[in-house]
């Protein structure tokens, strides 16, 4: 090996490092944010929760909600599941990425 492909082979490893850190570092503050969260409303005396989520698998959706206001969250999680599926096919058609 040159001593050019050994530069270029550090510097690939330090990125892909750099990117593992960052990638790690946004873990654990989404695991902290969440853990905030559920200890804030402990200590709030409790309460109501309510859940709704749009899963794809393949071109097959799969909705999940729980809790008084699940439908209202169940449509807001479709409509967000078809704006991205729009977007994404339609900066795929017009080939910005």
């Amino acid at each position: 090996m040159t001593e050019e492909e050994n530069r270029e082979t550090i510097k690939a490893a330090t990125i892909s490092d750099r990117l593992f850190t960052f990638l790690f570092i946004g873990f654990i503050l989404i695991t902290a944010g969440v853990l905030v969260i559920i200890f804030a409303i402990n200590l709030n005396g409790g309460g109501t929760a309510s859940a709704g989520a749009v899963i794809f698998i393949g071109p097959f959706p799969i909705v999940i909600g729980a809790g008084p206001e699940a439908t209202l969250l169940i449509l807001f999680s479709i409509i967000l599941a078809a704006l991205s599926l729009f977007l994404f096919l339609f900066i795929k058609k017009h080939g910005e990425i």
